[in-house]
């Protein structure tokens, strides 16, 4: 099932005749649970904004997974291996230069999720992030708000999949709160309904799991509201639309385009849902503006619509069409530098969610900051002389110097391994799963023994280049804590001078007191460098310059 804003050919010439200087074509896939979505923009850095060049979507089910073990099933992911190529031959086709592809999910909880993304780089050499549920619901508030002006008033977003349905609170500025729950039109069918029309006993056990699922996702949403603010309520997803075209097609007797905008009523979806309740699927898919796949999932994805409203207290919901994979574009455009103005703030969610981690944990920040300082300098000053990394390692490598010693909130013996584990499930936002992972190797073996391929937390590492990043950025992050061994900024400065010749990295270090020998710090670096000399093949030599 495939569905296009327009025919490809017409899209290349409108944005090839329309296109000036700098503008970048960028591809996004959403791997999700019901189908895979993919969004083609032209991104214009002057203004800076993008426009949707083409859409790409293919009911994949990739959430239809073996009931007993939870794995994705073969033949769901011969599908999706199948969408994805003809994804990357239309990306090609429009000139992207680059995809950016995101699993979500569906293969989050599936045992064998990570197989099945190496699966897609080995045969497709596409790279997938995955991202928790958080992420994913900063994301969809990403999107939404690249094309809906909140005026700094209280907005709800709902976004509906087929395996979890996302809540976000926010106003235009930093989100109040972002929850994904564990129900979705997928989710719910296959798991709960098997009478066909539906049961009165399946819909109203069904009812009450989705009451039960929502609840604790809603009372904090509704905790974050004040008194006197009464919330618009923003739906995003394929559920969504759906029951908006429905709506549009019997009250209007067409269907606005675009979409986004367009309104109806918890009243209207009431009867909606009593309507689809009492159909079989076959009646279903004989409504104008609904698929045959879709009709198969519509009153799980509908009835938790419905639920959420009334538990909202909502009355009115307004669809947008644009939701986690236009975010992702707009994720794209601010780890890139592309947006300096309007979502500002978004900029800066890696930062702030990492000393909002590190200040979870009782982190000394004034140590950390140090030694992350420490750690940046040493990767500016060996950059393109020891290593070739840039500023996406340069921000992982930030993150897990602050967050390097937060293991000690568990336990001072063997805090490093603790710190691996706070941090790979501490929800760090604004990363994908594998630059988590990848941040929680890098802490792990700031102390101890070097990273080893018998060590499961770096064997499992997605690939060869994470490893290797892991590998070379702790050794970094080694004499970056040696040279605040005391804690106490003994040292100001650092100045780092190679010799190829000889393979000598010089660091001549400055004391923030003149009077201070810093002798615990030079033992601290004889101590911890020969993992760095190892890794890098030099020779480190210390000397206190006064």
């Amino acid at each position: 099932m495939v569905n296009s804003t327009a025919k490809p050919q017409e899209n290349i010439q409108a944005f090839m005749a329309n296109s000036t200087e700098g503008d970048r074509i960028i591809a996004a896939i959403d791997i999700g649970t019901n189908s895979f979505h993919m969004v083609v923009v032209k991104v214009q850095p002057s203004i800076p904004a993008f426009t949707i060049v083409a859409q790409d979507k293919e009911t994949v089910r990739l959430g239809d997974r073996d009931l007993e073990t939870g794995y994705l099933t073969l033949e769901a992911m011969s599908r999706g291996i199948n969408a994805l190529r003809r994804f990357q031959e239309v990306a090609k086709y429009l000139s992207a230069e680059q995809v950016v592809a995101v699993a979500t999910s569906a293969v989050r909880e599936a045992p064998n999720g990570g197989d099945f993304i190496k699966q897609i780089y080995a045969e497709l050499n596409l790279e997938v992030n995955l991202i928790s549920g958080q992420e994913e619901a900063r994301r969809i508030y990403l999107g939404v708000l690249s094309v809906m002006d909140f005026q700094n008033q209280p907005h709800i977003i709902i976004d509906i999949g087929g395996g979890s349905t996302e809540l976000i609170l926010a106003d235009s500025q930093e989100p109040r709160t972002l929850s994904s729950t564990k129900v979705g039109a997928v989710r719910l069918t296959s798991e709960f309904v098997t009478t066909d029309p539906i049961s009165q006993g399946e819909f109203f056990y069904l009812q009450a799991f989705i009451k039960g699922q929502l609840e604790r996702a809603v009372d904090e949403l509704r905790s974050q509201l004040k008194a006197s603010e009464i919330p618009r309520l923003v739906g995003t997803s394929g559920t969504i639309e759906t029951i908006a075209i429905i709506h549009a097609r019997e009250k209007l007797g067409t269907v606005p385009s675009p979409l986004t905008g367009y309104q109806f009523t918890l009243q209207d979806l009431r009867e909606l849902v009593q309507r689809l309740r009492r159909m079989s699927y076959s009646e279903r898919a004989t409504i104008p503006g609904i698929s045959e796949r879709r009709a198969e999932i519509i009153l799980a994805g509908a009835l938790i619509l419905q639920e959420a409203m009334v538990m909202l207290g909502v009355h009115t919901l307004t669809v947008c069409e644009r939701s986690l994979r236009e975010g992702v574009i707009v994720d794209w455009m601010l780890t890139h530098g592309l947006i300096e103005d309007r979502l500002r703030y978004q900029s800066s969610i890696r930062q702030r969610s990492t000393l909002k981690i590190a200040k979870k944990y009782g982190v000394n920040l004034d140590y950390s900051q140090r030694v992350a300082e420490f750690a940046l300098s040493l990767f500016d000053q060996t950059q393109g002389k020891l290593h070739f990394w840039g500023a996406e390692e340069r921000e992982l490598l930030r993150s897990a110097a602050i967050l390097h010693n937060c293991g000690h909130f568990v336990s001072h013996g063997n805090h490093h391994k603790h710190s691996y584990y706070l941090i790979r499930y501490g929800e760090l936002l604004g990363f994908t799963d594998a630059e988590i992972d990848t941040i929680a190797n890098i802490a792990r073996y700031h102390r101890k023994s070097s990273p080893k391929k018998k060590h499961p937390n770096y064997q499992n590492l997605p690939s060869k280049i994470h490893r290797q990043i892991v590998s070379q950025l702790s050794a970094l992050l080694r004499l970056a804590v040696a040279l605040d061994r005391r804690q106490i900024g003994g040292i100001s400065e650092i100045y780092c001078e190679y010799d190829e010749h000889s393979r000598d990295l010089h660091l001549w270090l400055k004391p923030t007191d003149p009077d201070d020998d810093c002798g615990l710090e030079l033992w601290s670096l004889e101590y911890k460098k020969p993992v760095f000399e190892a890794e890098y093949g030099v020779k480190a030599i210390a000397t206190l310059c006064r």
